[in-house]
């Protein structure tokens, strides 16, 4: 049984200000909602040095020291998939929408009356959750399974 597999990374980031965060309304039919920022890690590319650029792409800001806190990831069609979860709450520049979607700061008590992104609740709860740091999805049948770790 081979011992490496083909595989995507991505990272996303919650940005803390005070007793809010920053959250961006996804326009890609992909993976509509309201979610945190985030995207592809470039081949060659560091994931903090990725996490640090699409913030910068999609919001306007540029984080500094992001803290890894979690994964959520999920294997499907022969490829394993691995989200890379951050927190930040130092930063600088001025925040503005990009085509990914519109951007804005938001009570974190709030998110849950929100129309987020599918899965978001339990990304939260690996963001926010002490002992937690993996979100991990298994197929089964043709549903899935989530698996908080």
């Amino acid at each position: 049984m081979p011992r490496t597999e083909q595989v995507e990374l991505t990272n996303m980031c919650m940005i803390c200000r005070e007793d809010k965060v920053l959250v961006i309304d996804r326009k890609k039919p992909d993976w509509p909602g309201i979610t945190f920022p985030g995207g592809h890690v470039e081949p060659g590319e560091s994931v903090v040095d990725s996490v640090v650029r699409e913030i910068r792409e999609e919001t306007g800001l540029t984080i500094a020291a992001p803290v890894l806190c979690g994964t959520v990831g999920w294997c499907d069609e022969g490829r394993r998939y691995l989200v890379f979860l951050y927190k930040a709450s130092r930063f600088t520049g001025e925040l503005r929408a990009s085509d990914e979607g519109e951007v804005w700061w938001e009570r974190l008590s709030e998110l849950p009356r929100l129309r987020l992104t599918s899965g978001m609740t339990n990304y939260l709860r690996v963001f926010c959750e002490e002992p937690l740091s993996e979100l991990f999805y298994r197929k089964a049948g043709d549903g899935w399974i989530e698996e908080l770790k």
